[in-house]
């Protein structure tokens, strides 16, 4: 296999990936004393005791800035590889279910922390299973249908409590119930249950019972089993509604992550984004921003603190990854923040964009550097308040592209070569039948490890 890995280089290094084997991470060794032998036979022959073996080295730590839906389903192929890792995600949707906790209750949107939690959570026991169905239910499109469902839950009535112990169930019926009982004293708000997420009501329950986005997290980790090395990060810690704007290139402004990626109208129905079914942008987005809960321009931006422990978690893992999924909705809203940017460029490890499959609403014309320019720009800051923007370069961001083999994004290996990255490594995909070319999970994650193991082995070569 050719091998671009971050080395100098003259021009772009397009490597085809099919199976590489998983990497070692070796730890510099330290000599032992060998047996002495002497030539003369009368002399003693002295030994050491027996070598103690090295410790195996920890499995690398991943942070990966990613929505809720794209990323996950190679979540369970990553486990595989490693459970550190540092899951952030955005808090700003307003679509779907979510967006009727958000209308009702107010408060961060819930929806993708609790996809993610989801697919990390344990499913080894029947139990763990029996949680994690239940959790992830969803309830009926039709309203009627759905309240009479949901009251069947919350009373222990419905069968999805079949095979949770009564130590779970009371437990998570506690916050379900108080969930309910949240929305009934809000008696001018008349909430819909249609499609609702039982996950997404349990979230809701404890967050407003503890007033506190991370215990809410806390709590559903340890109902759900989730390693405790596996961390899901709210990219900003708040108990407060937060709505994300857009300015085009033509100066029109959008409110609203729905109205951004996939605008349904009110509508709960479960959307595919990269559906052609939208209608076009007028241009392309410029930039994303949060505004204030009933903002409509510029003049309305406000500027949230990113969660101290996202940035604790950034300073500290081997690999930072971009995932594939919504460009400007999903990936920039957690780069926009303030020390995103500052911590990521002054880190020496791999920094990783796995690149979409296919173009959506947000990325209509886009080739692969332009991904990279808009990730640029959002970390810069660049169209923000010049006083608190950065200069720093594409290469300081991202230094190695993994592409899904016969993807409809263009990959202009001159301009990316340009932005200072030669290292794009194409990797088997497969065709999903709704979202189109996407990667083939255990070619993604070998590849990663590939990546990782590369640059691990390079720095050791450094330090010897």
């Amino acid at each position: 296999m050719a091998d671009g890995w971050l080395g100098p280089s003259h021009s772009p290094v397009l490597v085809g990936v099919v199976t590489p084997t998983l990497p070692q991470f070796p730890l510099r060794s330290h000599s032992t004393m060998s047996t002495l032998r002497s030539q003369n036979p009368n002399h003693l022959r002295c030994s050491s005791s027996p070598a103690i073996p090295s410790p195996s080295p920890p499995p690398p730590s991943l942070l990966v800035f990613s929505g809720g839906t794209a990323f996950n389903g190679v979540v369970e192929e990553l486990k595989s590889f490693t459970t550190r890792v540092a899951h952030v995600l955005p808090v700003s949707d307003d679509g779907g279910s979510t967006a009727e906790i958000v209308r009702v209750l107010g408060g961060p949107a819930v929806g993708d922390i609790r996809s993610r939690c989801l697919r990390l959570a344990d499913k080894s026991t029947s139990e763990a299973v029996a949680v994690r169905r239940l959790l992830g239910h969803r309830l009926p499109l039709d309203s009627r249908q759905a309240k009479s469902e949901w009251y069947d839950i919350v009373e222990g009535e419905h069968s999805l409590w079949t095979g949770v112990s009564k130590p779970y169930r009371e437990t998570i019926r506690a916050f379900l119930a108080y969930f309910q009982n949240q929305i009934l004293r809000r008696s001018d708000e008349s909430f819909c249950f249609s499609n609702g997420s039982i996950g997404n009501f349990f979230f809701a329950g404890a967050r407003t019972f503890f007033q506190s986005l991370d215990a809410a997290i806390f709590l559903f980790s340890r109902v759900s089993d989730i390693p405790s090395e596996s961390l899901v990060l709210p990219v900003i810690s708040t108990n407060d509604r937060l709505t994300l704007g857009c300015e085009l290139w033509d100066g029109t402004i959008i409110r609203g992550q729905n109205e951004i990626s996939h605008p349904t109208k009110g509508h709960t129905e479960p959307v595919n984004k990269g559906s052609s079914s939208f209608p076009a942008l007028p241009s392309r987005i410029k930039q994303v921003f949060y505004m204030s809960s009933e903002g409509q321009n510029l003049l309305h931006e406000v500027f949230p603190a990113a969660n101290p422990a996202v940035l604790d978690q950034l300073r500290n893992v081997d690999c930072v990854v971009y995932a594939m999924g919504s460009l400007f909705t999903s990936i920039c809203p957690s780069l926009v923040l303030i020390g995103i940017g500052e911590i990521i460029s002054s880190k020496s490890c791999p920094k990783v964009l796995l690149l979409n499959g296919t173009r959506d609403r947000e990325t209509s014309g886009f080739s692969a550097s332009c991904f990279v320019t808009a990730i640029t720009d959002a970390l810069n800051r660049t169209y923000g308040n010049p006083h608190k923007s950065l200069e720093n370069l594409p290469n300081q961001y991202i230094n190695t592209l993994l592409v899904p083999k016969g993807g409809e994004v263009p990959i202009d290996v001159q301009r990316l070569a340009a932005q200072g990255i030669f290292n794009v490594i194409v990797v088997d995909s497969i065709r999903d039948p709704k979202a189109g070319v996407v990667f083939d999970p255990k070619s993604l994650i070998q590849a990663l490890a590939g990546v990782i193991g590369r640059y691990a082995s390079t720095n050791l070569a450094v330090v010897q």
